[in-house]
């Protein structure tokens, strides 16, 4: 039910005993001093949430346009990406909320972990004249996906674990087998195998890769380091050094840096290049937007003076002025250039730019961004989940709306604030917020309910969490809440007060039970002066 040790509360005292000065109602704008969440941000995560909870196997609204997972809208990419929009939504938006947020995370890594998402590996572990062009012969195949290259894969398991581990406190994840994969075609093989790697070995394997291929980073694909790929374990290692007491980021940086000053990532035009083959000693430069707007949403963390220069590039190559939105809109609409690749592949620029604007804090483009999205595609709602599904232009052939960008990407950029990787990169959650700040226990989204609001104010020493069930029905719920210092604590529902609790050791615990409809529903636990 609950991480915390629950104990009932010492004491309750009820109005008109001992506390007769307790205001009976809060003033009409108390709780503007809380930001709410838009109805759209709250669509988003019910989404996530519709989405990681279909049963395995199920991926509606998340086909991608290869079947093989190979391409950039790939479930591992729209899971990893909703993970980092729920981690920084929690972090910025709603810290008060911990169990809502742990079961979705938990559930999205669960995701992760199937063999639909990573299973490609095997045949893409084979390489090929695509990516290897002086290949003669195919390459003796792997299925352990993380064990060697594939780190547009296993650096966003390792982010999403250590973001777990750093938002919640909670060391499951470095438990021994933690992570298995489980590799047992039908009718291929010898018989099932399975790999096992936890947090800690995860980093380790993917260290030991940067290492091999002289901290340039580690490959996606064979023969291919992409400098956005690489972002995300460089952000995992720093939580994990906080964590455990270790060091490693230093290093691994220093050693990242001076590699990449020696063959220099910058092309002339200020873009990064897309990748580079090791086997070649040759840069694959890019032709469009795309990955470097990526890259710098997630730079940002430990590099912003590059994540600034390459935002700054990329905005002054696209229009974005009230009067030239299509012509905004067409720039998006970008085939990959890949040579030799799918004709009808397109990469998600739309999505990668929103979520480096959303980063890089500059409020009026993004609202430009937004608007675009919502001028041009039909918003859809299924089961109180927000999202967008590929569509089609009457006026070219491209396709519009790709699963990454409708899904994850704008999303992300709503859930995000700014410099919002770059705020949880210098400081992370540590002992002082597990000790020091409330939270709330015992609900999740499989309640029914949507969260607005959910944060404590530590200059009202008060907290609020706004609720509403997602479909009108009438939910029933008992949120815990804990983590109080010791005094006596006012509840009010609704602006109206209920009761008064008196908290005398730390685990004590506060548990309501309420009744939300369609109507925002607010709760505040206000210490009493």
């Amino acid at each position: 039910m609950t991480e915390s040790a629950i104990s009932i509360p010492k004491k309750v005292v009820t109005p008109g005993k001992g506390h007769a000065a307790v205001p009976q109602l809060l003033g009409n704008d108390f709780l503007t001093k809380f930001p709410k969440l838009s109805i759209e941000q709250v669509g988003h995560l019910r989404h996530f949430h519709n989405l990681v909870n279909q049963k395995d196997g199920d991926w509606h609204h998340m086909g991608s346009q290869e079947p093989g997972q190979e391409w950039l809208d790939a479930y591992r990419y729209q899971l990893a990406t909703m993970a980092y929009a729920a981690g920084a939504a929690h972090y910025h938006r709603l810290p008060l909320l911990r169990s809502v947020f742990k079961t979705l995370l938990k559930s999205l890594i669960r995701k992760m972990m199937l063999r639909d998402v990573w299973g490609y590996w095997f045949l893409t572990s084979h390489s090929g004249k695509l990516i290897d062009p002086d290949l003669t012969e195919l390459r003796q195949p792997w299925a352990d996906p993380v064990v060697r290259e594939n780190i547009m894969y296993s650096g966003h398991l390792l982010l999403m674990v250590s973001l777990y581990t750093m938002l919640f406190n909670d060391d499951k994840f470095n438990e021994e087998g933690a992570l298995e994969f489980n590799w047992c075609p039908v009718f291929w093989g010898m018989g099932p195998e399975i790999f096992t790697y936890n947090r800690a070995s995860l980093q380790a394997a993917i260290i030991k890769e940067m290492e091999r291929e002289r901290w340039l980073g580690v490959c996606c694909e064979p023969n291919s380091i992409f400098i956005v790929c690489n972002q995300f374990p460089l952000i995992a290692i720093r939580y994990n050094d906080v964590r455990d007491g270790t060091s490693s980021s230093a290093t691994v940086l220093e050693q990242y840096r001076a590699a990449w000053k020696a063959k220099d990532m910058l092309q002339e035009n200020g873009l990064y290049i897309d990748s580079f083959s090791p086997k070649q000693d040759r840069k694959r430069h890019a032709r469009d937007v795309g990955f470097t707007a990526w890259a710098a949403a997630f730079l940002n963390s430990w590099d912003p003076t590059s994540a600034n220069r390459a935002y700054n590039t990329i905005i002054r190559s696209i229009p974005l002025g009230s009067a030239s939105l299509d012509d905004a809109y067409r720039s998006f609409a970008i085939k990959t250039l890949m040579p030799g690749a799918t004709a009808h592949l397109h990469k998600p620029v739309l999505g990668y730019t929103s979520m480096m604007v959303s980063e890089a804090g500059d409020s009026s483009t993004l609202e430009k961004l937004l608007n675009l999205v919502e001028n041009k595609f039909t918003p859809n709602w299924d089961e109180g989940g927000l999202f967008y599904i590929p569509s089609r232009s009457s006026s070219n052939s491209y396709v519009d709306m790709d699963r990454f960008t409708g899904n994850a990407a704008v999303a992300y950029a709503r859930l995000n604030v700014p410099q919002g990787q770059r705020k949880m990169y210098e400081n992370p959650w540590g002992n002082e917020h597990f000790s020091n700040y409330p939270f709330v226990d015992n609900i999740d989204l499989s309640s029914g309910v949507d969260f607005l609001r959910g944060c404590w104010d530590e200059n009202e020493k008060a907290l609020v969490i706004t609720l509403r069930s997602f479909d009108g029905k009438t939910k029933q719920v008992k949120p815990l809440f804990s983590g109080f210092a010791k005094g006596s604590y006012c509840v009010y529902q609704n602006g109206k007060f209920t009761a008064v609790y008196e908290l005398v050791e730390k685990t004590d615990i506060i548990q309501l039970d309420v009744q939300v409809t369609a109507e925002e529903f607010d709760v505040v636990i206000r210490l009493l002066s």
